[in-house]
């Protein structure tokens, strides 16, 4: 059988991992053909395929990005897109797709599925809030990252006594901020499930004063909104899937943090770096098991799946119930978190 695997969305470091894994158990142990699929969906429609071989595979396990490359394509806004799809699929003669995406990659996997087309899913994020799965392979290096820039951000903070903002990326769930504002230890961390007043971010800046503490850190994710206020963004132009680009979330809470209090701001966006380079370990095995869950699954005949992590056993759950779903921060993690504010 030939199995195609492609990779939609936002690039998480892991996705070789992935791709390794269901090359090397696919082709050694159940003797399929693996087919490359370039720039995700986008690849279906005009058939730009590769075959991948154990050779194709072999040292790109360290490696960040996706040797495939990835888009943010939505066949149902092509005309005739699913038919395309579908098309080129019989003409290749893949009998199974492994799609490695976020909730909207995932999503028209489960929409294909419909037409008849045999889909496994690998859940792809670095947000981490894709439903039915406690982590998503590429948060814990987003984590670590941010976690190291607030390190490095603490000692320029304390010399220079400002409030020093680090932007993570989080479009609708502040599980990046919330983890490394914790590991990192921030003063203030700002997220999209919980709308910030100023003024109570100036009152916590205010009570570190009154301990001696003339510096701050605070973490925001993009997604972070005031309250009553709206998304700061960068961008009003949607992609295909109609998101907009966020981003100046930082630079916003700067601004209203010197208008509040006499003292000075500086504001890092930590944005793609949290995307970029090689993954940590506990990516690499995480996305490794997922790679071979999603081949094991294709050679089961169980497909509109999702493979998942819960505890630390892999499992698999439903597409359909696990679409436009949305995992949000655990609330016990972010009541600790705020023992720390100010």
């Amino acid at each position: 059988m030939k199995v195609g695997i492609l990779t939609g969305g936002g690039d998480a470091p892991g996705i070789d991992a992935v791709i390794r894994a269901v090359v090397r158990k696919g082709i050694q142990n159940y003797g399929y053909e693996i087919l490359g699929i370039r720039d995700g969906w986008h690849g279906l429609l005009d058939r730009e395929l590769l075959p991948l071989d154990l050779a194709s595979v072999s040292g790109i396990l360290p490696r960040g990005g996706s040797i495939l490359g990835t888009s943010r394509t939505n066949p149902f806004k092509h005309e005739k897109g699913p038919e395309k799809i579908l098309e080129n699929v019989r003409k290749a003669g893949i009998g199974a797709l492994v799609v490695i995406g976020g909730d909207d990659t995932l999503s028209v996997a489960s929409k294909m599925g419909g037409y008849g087309l045999k889909c496994v899913g690998v859940p792809k994020t670095i947000d981490n809030d894709i439903a039915g799965t406690d982590y998503t392979f590429g948060f814990n290096t987003a984590v670590t990252i941010a976690t190291e820039a607030l390190d490095r951000l603490h000692t320029t903070a304390e010399t220079h006594q400002r409030v020093m903002i680090l932007e993570v990326m989080g479009r609708n769930t502040g599980w990046i901020a919330l983890e490394a504002g914790i590991a990192g230890g921030a003063d203030i961390i700002l997220i999209p499930e919980k709308p910030f007043s100023i003024k109570e971010v100036c009152g916590h800046i205010k009570h570190r004063q009154t301990r001696g503490r003339n510096f701050s850190l605070v973490v925001v994710a993009e997604g972070a909104k005031p309250k009553g206020g709206a998304e700061i963004v960068y961008s009003e132009a949607v992609d295909e899937f109609g998101h907009i680009r966020l981003g100046g979330i930082g630079y916003y809470v700067g601004r209203e943090i010197e208008k509040c209090m006499n003292i000075e701001t500086r504001v890092v966006v930590l944005g793609h770096l949290q995307r970029g380079g090689s993954p940590t370990a506990f990516d690499r095995i995480l996305a490794t098991r997922f790679g071979i869950e999603a081949i094991d699954l294709v050679h089961k005949r169980r497909f509109d799946r999702m493979v998942a992590i819960q505890g630390n056993r892999i499992n698999s759950v439903a597409l359909k119930n696990v679409i436009g779903k949305r995992k949000t921060v655990d609330l016990e993690l972010y009541n600790i978190a705020k023992v720390f504010f100010g």
